[in-house]
């Protein structure tokens, strides 16, 4: 398997497990569902960390779906290169460190990830493109 497609899995699996954070913390925080939260869809009251938390994952599923695209028609297109292994590492390790620092409501930092992981995406997509 490409690197591009392992770190597209590893993204992928990353993506899916960001709303544990959040549930911990709903858990925690006002104990487990009831029948009357089934009825009720009303979020529950959080602490800011948990609401972090729940905007990290957000944050992951909104960026997934044009990292993946690309990933995978620089691989059907066969335009794979080292540009879009290092671009997809990248963006792994970038999402990575953004629900970290999302989650520890860094200042500053958050965006700065957020935008190199843009920029990630950008250079698969220029690879592809060209």
């Amino acid at each position: 398997m490409s690197k591009e497609l392992t770190y597209l899995a590893l993204t992928a699996l990353l993506t899916a497990a960001l709303w544990i954070p959040y549930i911990v913390c709903q858990v925690a925080t006002n104990g487990f569902l009831s029948g009357e939260n089934y009825v009720d869809p009303t979020a529950r009251p959080v602490p800011l960390w948990g609401q972090r938390a729940n905007r990290a994952h957000i944050n992951a599923v909104e960026t997934f779906a044009p990292f993946a695209a690309l990933v995978l028609v620089a691989h059907i297109a066969g335009k794979e290169s080292a540009v879009t292994a290092f671009c997809a590492a990248a963006f792994f390790w970038l999402r990575l460190g953004h629900a970290v620092v999302y989650c520890f409501a860094i200042p500053y930092v958050r965006t700065l990830l957020f935008t190199l992981g843009f920029v990630a995406v950008c250079g698969i997509a220029w690879a592809v493109l060209i």
